[in-house]
């Protein structure tokens, strides 16, 4: 697939996603607005209930920067609707037509799904740049090096992301509905990537068992990197070994569609 082709399939889904641009900003706003909020006040909550300054080395300003840009980090990485497009395809019988096409399935599903990001990567650069500066945090201190580290994060984070889902989709060759395993992958990797916790409160013993797992480099390594509590040394370990699982779930993606297409017949629904 060329680099020409690539931009323009991910501008056309751009383009198709931006088309209402006043009832998208509508609905960012007062979505984000509200999960703001109750950020605020759960952790409001955990730090009169503890007594505590402090948790996982964050103020209570900081634990709410945290949730904030967790909010639009785990937006950015696993997007909205793409969830359940390849499965679709399969299920539907639409796949058979990119059996045709003279480009790559997962490379032409991967630009459409970069593309459909373009609306969560305005709300992260707007709401992401107003939240520093609404919530100041003693404990977190967000640098442009910090910002320039976390791009790339994002970018390996998303790619990671992508991979996973390929392989669990996969299975609908053989099952009419993989709903329940996207919901999983969604669920498992908040909880266990820290997008709806920092993973600094776990002990010791249950974060090195964090540390091992794809999780936490999907959400908690862009998060604490963009907020400067990632040294250079940490960044770049984190974004070798979520290349190595990279290489690890595309293998695995390529196997059970390798596998999957002898089964598949193309009929749909």
């Amino acid at each position: 697939m060329t680099a020409r082709l690539f931009l323009r399939v991910a501008a056309t889904e751009a383009k198709k996603r931006l088309s209402y641009r006043v009832d998208f900003w509508l609905q960012a706003c007062v979505v984000f607005l509200v999960e703001a909020m109750l950020a605020w006040f759960v952790w409001q909550a955990v730090f009169v209930e503890s007594g505590r300054d402090r948790i996982a080395g964050l103020d209570f300003h900081g634990a709410v920067l945290y949730q904030v840009t967790a909010i639009l980090t785990t937006k950015l990485v696993r997007g909205s609707e793409f969830s359940d497009q390849v499965s679709d395809d399969i299920y539907t019988g639409g796949y058979s037509r990119y059996l045709l096409y003279p480009v790559p399935y997962f490379g032409f599903k991967y630009a459409a799904q970069l593309g459909a990001q373009t609306p969560n990567a305005l709300q992260f650069v707007v709401f992401g740049t107003l939240a520093p500066i609404v919530i100041s945090s003693a404990t977190i201190a967000v640098t442009p090096a910090g910002v320039l580290m976390a791009v790339p994060s994002l970018l390996v984070a998303n790619v990671l992301y992508y991979v996973m889902s390929l392989a669990l989709q996969g299975v609908a060759f053989w099952a009419d509905n993989v709903w329940s395993l996207m919901v999983a992958q969604r669920l498992l990797s908040a909880v266990l990537g820290g997008a709806m916790f920092p993973l600094a409160i776990l002990p010791d013993g249950a974060r090195r068992v964090f540390d091992a797992l794809p999780f936490r480099y999907l959400f908690a390594d862009p998060i604490e990197t963009l907020l400067g509590r990632r040294d250079a040394g940490a960044w770049a370990i984190g974004l070798a070994i979520a290349g190595g699982w990279i290489v690890v779930f595309a293998f695995l993606g390529h196997v059970v569609f390798r596998r999957g297409r002898r089964a598949y017949a193309g009929v749909g629904i």
